[in-house]
């Protein structure tokens, strides 16, 4: 289970992590460990895409404080959209943050994943990634515009 007032990252999947960071001289398109996490989480939400962690990463990034994510509004959200139950928000009881942490961690890993397999063989990050944010926007647009008449059809 998630260690209280900490976001944790697989041990797999922490070298993808230091490389998407500016941090330490690096060319990746976010500024922190908690930028990365935060965007994967969101993509592993969209994708529908939760991964248990397996072993955890103990140094860089090490389980990464919940204040260095600004507004935990996104680990609540994916929390309330998971379980269903607005019980998770209880900022009194531990027991609902460690479980809001846990959905958000595995929907992480499993936007790391995506992005590992995505990013597999580029150079340069920030442009494989906004590829492939153009295309899941476009790819939106044209799922909004297609017209079906099969469904008049009885």
């Amino acid at each position: 289970m998630a260690e209280t007032g900490r976001i944790r990252v697989a041990k797999d999947k922490a070298e993808l992590v230091k490389a998407l960071t500016s941090a330490d001289g690096g060319t990746g398109p976010f500024q922190t460990f908690a930028d990365v996490v935060v965007f994967a989480a969101a993509l592993g939400a969209k994708h529908k895409k939760r991964v248990p962690l397996g072993e955890i990463s103990k140094r860089e990034p090490s389980p990464i404080r919940l204040e260095y994510f600004g507004n935990d509004w996104v680990i609540k959200l994916l929390g309330v959209t998971e379980t269903q139950d607005i019980k998770i928000l209880s900022t009194n009881e531990e027991e609902y943050e460690a479980q809001r942490n846990h959905i958000f961690e595995e929907y992480a890993n499993g936007g790391l994943e995506i992005l590992q397999s995505e990013l597999r063989g580029a150079v340069d990050y920030s442009e494989r990634i906004l590829l492939l944010l153009s295309y899941e926007r476009i790819n939106n647009e044209q799922q909004d515009e297609e017209f079906d008449l099969s469904k008049f059809l009885s």
